[in-house]
């Protein structure tokens, strides 16, 4: 019995691109069991305790479970030290942190990665002195536009440092609102190589976010100086109901924490009021739940590109992280699929997404999000700002056979709103 009903030609497209995919799926079972087993072994190896799962109020001092879960994440993403607190609101919270944490007035700081991510601009002050941001508060904002490929310009890169003493090299993993390549973990070795080769105390610091435990290493294995990410995309294993993590080396963690609490204060505050217990239960399954997301993503570039559309990554590439960009054409395409994606979420399935002006963001936003967690991404979810060329960004699934019904169900809608060009279907 067949609970959801598709009709022959859909079924007959899921079979083709499960068949597709089957190498990829391969693929992504290894590196899963690798990172599982990683963070498993960093568990063992803290002797995680019920105990470790408790309750602290107040200023939460003595938090033992605390103080453990970060020397876990520590582990995990390679690094010397780490924060991993409820109290980041967001990533882009999490990432302010670090900018203000590190960047003093005069400073400047170089994003290598072109243009970032729409709701990190005003952190930056890019566009306009927004109040608060860095340039608020003196700190000189300078990016390298990325090359036609896509790809970061080293060359470009080596000069500018070579121009003027940047105190922050700031790398985008992933690729946002735009259709160039996440970036590798090798890729940012190279990048971090480049800076060091030139300026050897400017902080290498990456925005993780979508990344984490895609592949077997992470950024500060390859020398990166901090990462920072949110906890309701991969590093909270759809559990974690809010937060974010920062890590990279003790001395700029120890910077950052000032920043999250108040000077001389640092980690060492900070009631868990019981998240601690979704924390731990959320590191632990980010792997596996990274993985089931990596194989809707693979999936979905499989499906769509056996239509004609035009998908990034290909559903055979190496992937970087967890997202999938599909190029629709057009706002009525675009609107279908996010519409027909929400009917297939466990959570307010019933309702319709519509484009609205989100703050933070420069265009109308479509967003298909019926999540257990509000705005996680890790969950299946579908977005775009409506501006040319009229690609949706996908990401997340939670288990793979649950998503893979979202994604036909997007299919689903654009037939029946017409919106399937010429011979496609």
């Amino acid at each position: 019995m067949n609970y959801i009903e598709f009709d022959k030609k859909i079924k007959e497209l899921d079979t083709l691109a499960l068949l597709k995919a089957k190498g990829q799926f391969d693929r992504i079972d290894a590196i899963t069991e690798f990172n599982q087993q990683k963070v498993l072994s960093a568990f063992i190896k803290y002797k995680v305790s019920e105990s470790d799962l408790g309750v602290s109020t107040g200023y939460g001092y003595g938090d033992t479970g605390r103080d453990k879960l970060e020397q876990i994440t520590a582990l995990c993403m390679g690094a010397e030290d780490a924060l991993i607190r409820h109290t980041f609101m967001s990533g882009t919270h999490t990432l302010t942190v670090v900018l203000f944490g590190i960047l003093r007035p005069s400073d400047r700081v170089l994003v290598l990665t072109g243009r970032p991510y729409d709701t990190i601009t005003g952190v930056f002050g890019i566009d306009e002195k927004t109040d608060g941001s860095l340039k608020d508060f003196g700190i000189e904002y300078n990016q390298i536009d990325l090359k036609s490929d896509g790809l970061p310009d080293i060359k470009a890169i080596k000069e500018e440092l070579k121009s003027k003493k940047y105190k922050m090299a700031y790398i985008q993993r992933s690729r946002g609102y735009s259709l160039r390549p996440s970036l590798t973990v090798d890729m940012i070795g190279e990048l971090v190589s480049a800076v060091r080769e030139v300026s050897k105390d400017t902080v290498v610091m990456v925005d993780n976010c979508y990344g984490e435990f895609v592949e077997t290493r992470e950024p500060c294995e390859v020398g990166a100086d901090l990462v920072a990410g949110s906890l309701i995309k991969n590093m909270g294993g759809g559990i974690a109901p809010t937060g974010g993590y920062i890590a990279g080396k003790k001395k700029y963690v120890e910077m950052c924490a000032n920043r999250m609490s108040a000077p001389g204060v640092g980690r060492e505050i900070g009631a868990t009021l019981g998240v601690n217990r979704e924390l731990y239960m959320g590191l632990f399954a980010a792997p596996h739940t990274v993985g089931e997301a990596l194989k809707t993503a693979v999936y979905s570039a499989a499906l769509f590109s056996a239509l004609g559309y035009k998908v990034s990554p290909e559903y055979n590439e190496y992937r970087a992280d967890i997202i999938q960009s599909i190029v629709l054409g057009d706002s009525k395409t675009l609107i279908a699929f996010c519409k027909g994606m929400q009917s297939g979420a466990p959570v307010d399935s019933h309702l319709t997404p519509e484009p609205w002006d989100m703050s933070g963001y420069t265009d109308k936003v479509i967003m298909a999000a019926g999540s257990f967690t509000l705005g996680a991404s890790i969950e299946l979810s579908a977005d775009a700002p409506l501006r040319e060329p009229f690609a949706v960004w996908m990401q997340g699934g939670l288990n793979f056979h649950s998503a893979k019904a979202g994604v036909l169900l997007a299919l689903k809608s654009m037939i029946e709103n017409n919106t399937i060009k010429g011979d496609k279907i």
